[in-house]
């Protein structure tokens, strides 16, 4: 019988059975012990050097999605894992780094039991089980105060500050955290974080950051036009202000005499005379232009009182349309047409050292600027990263609004309530059970050991505390002991932990399944 290496190119690899999962594991597990450790409040942080750029930039993170997103990996079954994590941050902002760690663990765990010769399938079914009894207990332990607006505003000021905990402004966490549940109850439960604009500016220090109310674009207002606007109408643009050139490529224009071309360039400016005209009929007293605004246009606008803002990228016109309730356009012909943007005031306002244009009181209230300042911009990078991370948390409470303990205990609960039901399961899928158990008790085990703490004496007297029926028991990171998570304010949100169960199972089980890699042969170049 021809093996399937005499079928395929004889540049192509095949790894089978026994070989091709060991590469699997191994690689997961290298990724999940990268970002290992930087979980838990008192995880440490990863520099990240380009070697592509020249001028060799860095990135400083504590995230887990950023550190795996960042790093290029050869191997199939890591690539699962950095997938899992991005994900997780699209999904739900928190819990990238528990994603990979617990899929990581899982894997270590899959691996002793393969080499006692058990089959995978019967692994994944013990896992299967061990996942659906771990979700049913992770329902039992979330609580819903959406209810009461004032436990609910508190629940979510703990998970912002429980999220910021393990980032760089931890320092300052509660005061993050306000700014952030702040910004997301301005949404009104819309979910939608391009109204939370973020702008970040080097100098002064973390706590002076704050939320501005309305929205702040990094641009400048033209020359001699005025520099504040109550009671705005805002016409969105995006079209060509440079002088209407005569658009004739290729062809040349021969004039005998100066006052010609005196004509051409009276016919252009006229064109263009014309066109700001149309504008100005719509009843605006602000001009916003995607692409730059020239001298002339610029002029005439500023004679007829209307302030322009030129150049407002892509990003910043999109967002000022969803602000400001009004339309981007590109034809003038039909005023009737055009929905205008409205905001109360517009001015100039300084950050540090820079001039920036402020719009308060927007059509939809909704919008607001959270203005960062910090000593670097390494430093205002992982706010931002970490301020983004406690937005999409908060957002995504606010659509699903259970939340549970945080600090280990429902990994701890999880684990318990797999291993009471082992010993009602026959046959070799129970010591697949006993195996996930174990790997969600790693998790509180790896963040004790992050903050140099005993892990072992720590995680087996949360063990005991569980057992004795202290169910919302997890570990204090700043003492170094076991105590009550509601009493601390440790909270988390239930999606991100719902989704970080379901992933981690999710990925073991597609990464236990596979017993031949394939690498093709390359592509020769004629």
């Amino acid at each position: 019988i021809m093996s399937a290496e005499g079928v395929l190119n004889a540049q192509a690899q095949v790894d089978k059975g026994e070989n091709a999962r060991m590469s699997s594991f191994v690689g997961a597990i290298a990724v999940a012990d990268l970002v290992k450790s930087t979980l838990g409040p008192k995880g440490m942080d990863k520099i990240l050097s380009s070697v592509t750029s020249a001028s060799g930039e860095i990135t400083i993170t504590n995230d887990g999605a950023t550190i795996l997103r960042s790093i290029h990996v050869d191997n199939a079954a890591a690539k699962v894992l950095v997938d899992i994590s991005r994900i997780q941050d699209e999904e739900v902002g928190d819990g990238t780094t528990s994603v990979a760690v617990l899929c990581g663990e899982l894997l270590r765990a899959a691996e002793d039991l393969i080499q006692q010769r058990i089959h995978p399938i019967t692994i994944i079914e013990g896992f299967r089980a061990a996942a659906d009894i771990a979700r049913a207990t992770l329902e039992g332990m979330a609580v819903d105060n959406s209810a009461d607006e004032a436990a609910f505003k508190d629940d979510l000021q703990k998970i912002a500050e429980t999220t910021l905990s393990s980032k760089l402004v931890h320092h300052e966490k509660a005061y993050f955290a306000s700014l952030a549940v702040e910004a997301v109850l301005r949404l009104k439960g819309s979910g939608n974080l391009d109204h939370i604009q973020i702008i970040k500016k080097a100098g002064g220090s973390l706590k002076d950051s704050y939320l501005a109310d309305g929205f702040i674009l990094d641009k400048k207002i033209g020359v001699g036009q005025p520099k504040r606007m109550e009671n705005a109408k805002i016409m969105l643009a995006n079209t060509a202000m440079d002088t209407d050139k005569i658009k004739i490529y290729g062809s040349r224009v021969r004039v005998d005499s100066m006052a010609k071309v005196a004509e051409i360039e009276e016919a252009e400016r006229s064109k263009m005379r014309d066109k700001v005209n149309k504008i100005t009929g719509h009843g605006i007293n602000c001009f916003i232009n995607r692409q730059l605004i020239y001298n002339f246009s610029e002029e005439i606008f500023a004679t007829a009182g209307i302030m322009g803002i030129e150049h407002a990228d892509f990003d910043g016109i999109e967002r000022l349309a969803a602000v400001t309730g009004g339309e981007i356009c590109s034809t003038f012909d039909h005023p009737e047409l055009v929905k205008l943007g409205e905001c109360a005031l517009i001015e100039e306002i300084m950050i540090g050292e820079d001039r920036l244009i402020q719009f308060s009181g927007c059509a939809s209230g909704a919008a607001c600027t959270v203005v960062l300042r910090g000593a670097s911009h390494h430093l205002l990078d992982e706010a931002e990263r970490s301020l983004h991370d406690a937005l999409c948390v908060l957002s995504r409470t606010v659509a699903i609004t259970k939340t549970i303990p945080g600090g280990g205990a429902t990994e701890m609960a999880m684990s318990l309530a797999v291993e009471k039901a082992v010993p009602t399961v026959e046959g070799k899928a129970s010591l697949a059970m006993e195996a996930f158990a174990k790997a969600l008790r790693q998790l509180p085990t790896i963040i004790a050991d992050n903050a140099g703490y005993d892990s072992s004496e720590l995680v087996t007297q949360l063990r005991a505390a569980h057992a004795a029926g202290k169910s919302n028991s997890g570990l204090d990171m700043y003492e170094g002991a076991v105590a009550d998570m509601v009493e601390k304010g440790v909270r988390e949100s239930y999606k991100s932990k719902l989704q970080v169960l379901s992933s981690a199972a999710e990925a073991a089980e597609m990464i236990l399944r596979v017993d031949d890699i394939i690498k093709c042969a390359p592509r020769q170049r004629e």
